[in-house]
């Protein structure tokens, strides 16, 4: 390992990918740190700013430490880019005879039992015209494809609603007593990765499995030698997720409409089966009225003030019970019945454990709300002691990067939410020169974020930004709802003004596919929510303004948060402080940071909530920002474009 920086000067194809002498001696400083964490078997915290090289960084000494190593992603993206693009790159460079394997979750490969089940019973499978083509297409990519993932299919888009009727799930899938076992995708994507030398996998997998034991990463971590996990800021949210219980209506359907397609073919002289089939479904359509609206997160207190909600859950759990027990009498005519009973013990168990489990410090208990589902989950106040005993299992090195894991270089927050006690922590700041690159923007006379007016004013700020910048922009804003409202603000205010910059909207179409129009378009400005706070990348003119609408604090009414803020009060701890603000920073740094990508990008941060410049927390916010000049004339903003033209 002490060759390390003879290898990445020497080797045209490690040096050449990133430029700048300060970028290489951060990359090389970062490499060395992982590969003396590997060597000891430690914990590395590592913060490293955009432009600094770290996929790279970690890959290098991690293929030539050898050993088995998994690397977990934050999303889907970049897991395949770096199994497909920088894996094979650095395997080349260093001439290393490592094997490496792609394992993603169930959900992401094609069921031959599901899919021949829906082929065979079209008219019973309850697919519509557009499903019905989109079925031939993935017919025909499962008996030529050699993985199987739905990835591989771009014509069929990755929501299409048929994909639920042609993958498994941990609940639905027959296991080795399934007809199709030994053809199985999932499970030859499992003995690849249990083979491989390097497997890349991402959160959600790693810790469904951790978990669950389900997806097949449990089985590689005994021999595993080091885990790396990229995008890690997403790990305190996914860990959650995973370390509570969750279970759905929408579950409780997917049995139903499973059940009806099994008792036509295999039971339709049992005419019990159909009406209890139905009766279960209504009941969990029925718990689903029961909550008005969507997209929202309700506690056990004010649940357990709707008395509907009480009565319908009871009812369903009555109605579930039935249809249990007549799967039960019906189950051994076919492996899928016998499933469907399987999975209906199993949702009772928890819908009934969920619904009488004790208060306890440990747990909080709240409702979930979507468009047509509701889910009950039991989530841990604390990961940390539970994520703890995984770093403490067997002898391995961890490694923790992201751009965003520290308020002001201070860890202490992350590292305690993690239970990362032991770990070093070290940041590498981004190479690119902040102080010309860009500037922020704090207008003034912007009213309290809380007030009545804010949206409306905080569009008038931002459309003379807008026009200096001449579109180019992302409007990122902290909910759906201030961003809809945005978006009705901004197309009257350009209609008046007569500007024809082009104003899109997420939900629009896929996230890829606006990203692209948004690159081809030139000037346009692009209004997100979350989905465009992180993961996204566009270099070059085309986005040259990022819009924040308010400090991105996590809503004080969510059940967990709130649940969170409760208990660390009580133990006298300051709560706002320790937990809420450094949230709001990695939140805010990852929205600033879709910024300047590269060394040749200029542009604005223009940041609307003027709690960070009147609040005495304000300064630790910016502190914690990419060093670029701060202003609040926009006289200056406006300078600062007419520097490009």
């Amino acid at each position: 390992m002490s060759n390390l920086d003879s290898l990445f000067a020497d080797n045209g194809v490690l040096s050449n990918h990133i430029t700048g002498y300060r970028a290489r001696i951060q990359q090389l400083e970062m490499a060395q740190a992982i590969a003396d964490t590997i060597s000891n078997n430690e914990i590395l915290v590592a913060e490293a700013g955009t432009g600094t090289g770290k996929t790279f960084a970690y890959l290098v000494p991690a293929l030539l430490a050898g050993g088995k190593v998994i690397i977990s992603t934050g999303t889907k993206t970049l897991q395949d880019q770096i199994f497909n693009r920088d894996l094979p790159t650095i395997r080349t460079a260093l001439k290393a005879p490592v094997t490496v394997a792609l394992l993603k979750g169930r959900a992401n490969y094609i069921c031959h039992y599901y899919l021949e089940r829906t082929t065979q019973n079209e008219h019973v499978s309850f697919i519509n015209r557009d499903e019905a083509k989109y079925l031939k297409l993935i017919e025909s990519y499962a008996n030529i494809s050699n993985t199987g993932d739905k990835s591989g299919l771009s014509e069929v888009s990755e929501n299409a609603a048929i994909w639920q009727q042609v993958t498994s799930t941990r609940e639905n899938c027959l296991g080795s007593e399934c007809p199709s076992y030994k053809r199985c995708f999932v499970m030859e994507a499992r003995k690849k990765a249990l083979s491989a030398d390097v497997v890349v996998v991402n959160h959600h997998l790693f810790f469904a499995d951790v978990m669950l034991r389900d997806e097949g990463v449990s089985e590689l971590l005994p021999a595993c030698n080091t885990v790396i996990f990229d995008e890690a800021h997403q790990l305190p949210e996914t860990a959650s997720l995973f370390f509570g219980e969750s279970v759905s209506t929408g579950q409780l359907l997917e049995l139903a409409r499973d059940s009806k397609i099994e008792a036509i073919q295999h039971a339709q002289d049992f005419v019990g089966l159909p009406d209890a089939i139905a009766a279960m479904e209504k009941s969990a359509r029925d718990l689903r009225l029961t909550i008005e609206g969507e997209n929202t997160r309700l506690p056990l207190a004010v649940v357990k003030q709707n008395k509907a909600f009480e009565a319908a859950l009871v009812l369903m759990l009555e109605k579930l019970t039935t249809l249990t027990n007549i799967l039960e009498s019906q189950a051994e005519r076919a492996e899928g019945l016998e499933n469907c009973w399987q999975r209906a013990t199993d949702l009772f168990k928890k819908i009934e454990q969920w619904h009488k489990q004790a208060e306890t410090d440990e747990f909080v208990r709240w409702i979930e709300v979507y468009s047509h589902a509701l889910q009950l989950n039991a989530t841990p106040l604390s990961i940390a002691e539970i994520f703890n005993k995984q770093l403490n299992a067997s002898p391995r090195a961890w490694i923790f990067t992201s751009a965003t894991l520290s308020v002001k270089n201070d860890f202490s927050h992350y590292n305690n939410e993690m239970g990362l006690t032991a770990a070093q922590s070290t940041c590498w700041e981004s190479p690119f020169d902040f102080s010309n690159q860009a500037l922020l923007y704090v207008p003034t006379d912007l009213p309290e974020p809380n007030s009545r007016e804010y949206t409306e004013q905080l569009v008038k700020a931002a459309l003379p930004v807008l026009q200096a910048s001449q579109g180019r922009a992302f409007f990122l804003c902290t909910s759906l709802r201030a961003m809809q409202r945005i978006h009705e603000l901004l197309l009257d205010a350009f209609k008046a003004a007569q500007l024809d910059y082009p104003i899109l909207i997420q939900g629009q179409g896929s996230r890829s596919d606006m990203l692209d129009n948004f690159r081809q378009l030139g000037n346009a400005v692009l209004i997100g929510s979350q989905s465009f706070w992180e993961g996204v990348d566009v270099r070059g003119e085309a986005l040259s303004l990022v819009i924040i609408d308010k400090l991105p604090f996590a809503p004080p009414d969510d059940p967990v948060l709130s649940a969170r803020i409760d208990k660390m009060n009580k133990e006298g701890r300051n709560a706002f402080m320790e937990y809420q603000l450094p949230r709001a920073v990695i939140n805010l740094k990852q929205g600033a940071g879709r910024l300047i990508r590269d060394e040749s990008d200029r542009g604005v941060l223009m940041i609307c909530d003027p709690r960070i410049i009147t609040k005495s927390y304000g300064k630790r916010i910016w502190q914690s920002l990419p060093p670029m000049k701060r202003t609040r004339q926009l006289a200056d903003v406006e300078a600062f474009f007419l520097r490009d033209q």
